[in-house]
């Protein structure tokens, strides 16, 4: 198994490199928390996932790969499932996990859904939490349509607003305390995790990139955000908000490492605390479409 490059890709966008060559080890750092903290959002929605036995599916933004060898499961050993991803690293660990699984009809391809999918494959099209980072949403929308037969649907699952996900929003609050706001210049990985949020402006999203039958679902779960406090420190300096106004603020942030960790770890002290980790509260939006039959 190995991954295949689509042909009509363009040279990497800056988010590209970003994801490659600094959010990539990062992630490997915090598998645990990026995988096993966030399944509970996919998780509660995968039985009821319109997916069929023979079916062929995309994974748009697959990761590490884990959803693509779910949905590999769903599909069955008569169906087949593309993982597509930007990143190397992801790709490479998704291919030798799908193999040490023995799962045989899941492959993966390297790619930018902003710029080139393959068209017109497959029954489903599926994401999870990856539409958020889109620099041009309806570009890559309209791409994950057109490669849905006709009549085919999608999926995708990304974060509602800042208030219901404190487990983003709270470690950015404190550590702007003491930091200042990313300049205009910041590297980032794209829009950022609340960039599809507001509903009313992400069914208008859909609808120009071309599809039909929009709904929108909440789904509330906890998320653990590290094995102990400690951990859950050192996520939320290395991703996500709160990471990125560290790492942006350089040296001064270094400086005042210590003031930020104590007051984070008073603020996570508050959290649910149990043998299993630190859990703390989210929500997303399951967003659902057609492409339309003719």
């Amino acid at each position: 198994m190995s991954t295949t490059n689509l042909a009509s890709q363009a040279e990497d966008t800056p988010f590209v490199e970003f994801w490659n060559e600094i959010l990539a080890p990062k992630f490997f750092r915090f598998k645990h928390v990026l995988v096993g903290g966030l399944t509970k959002h996919s998780e509660a929605i995968f039985p009821t996932l319109p997916v069929k036995k023979g079916d062929r599916v995309l994974d748009v933004g697959c990761g590490f790969g884990d959803t693509a060898i779910k949905l590999a499961d769903l599909v069955g050993p008569e169906g087949e499932v593309v993982g597509v991803d930007c990143c190397d690293a992801f790709l490479d660990f998704a291919i030798e996990d799908a193999k040490a699984k023995g799962i045989e009809n899941a492959s993966f391809m390297r790619g930018d859904a902003e710029v080139a999918l393959p068209e017109g494959e497959f029954d489903f099209v599926f994401a999870r939490f990856g539409t958020m980072f889109f620099a041009n949403p309806v570009a890559g929308l309209r791409n994950m349509r057109k490669a849905l037969k006709p009549g085919g649907k999608m999926v995708h699952i990304v974060w509602r607003n800042r208030a219901d996900n404190p487990w983003l929003s709270m470690a950015k609050d404190v550590v702007m305390e003491f930091l200042p706001e990313p300049g205009d210049d910041a590297q980032t990985c794209g829009p950022g995790p609340f960039s599809m949020s507001n509903k009313e402006m992400v069914q208008t999203m859909m609808k120009s990139a071309g599809y039909e039958n929009v709904e929108h679902r909440r789904v509330d779960a906890p998320v653990m955000v590290g094995n102990d406090v400690e951990d859950a420190i050192e996520f939320q300096l290395a991703i996500g908000p709160a990471g990125e106004v560290f790492r942006e603020a350089g040296e001064e942030a270094e400086q005042k490492r210590d003031e930020i960790v104590a007051a984070l770890t008073e603020a996570i002290n508050k959290q649910k605390i149990s043998t299993d980790g630190i859990a703390m509260d989210s929500s997303s939006w399951v967003i659902s479409a057609e492409n339309p039959k003719v």
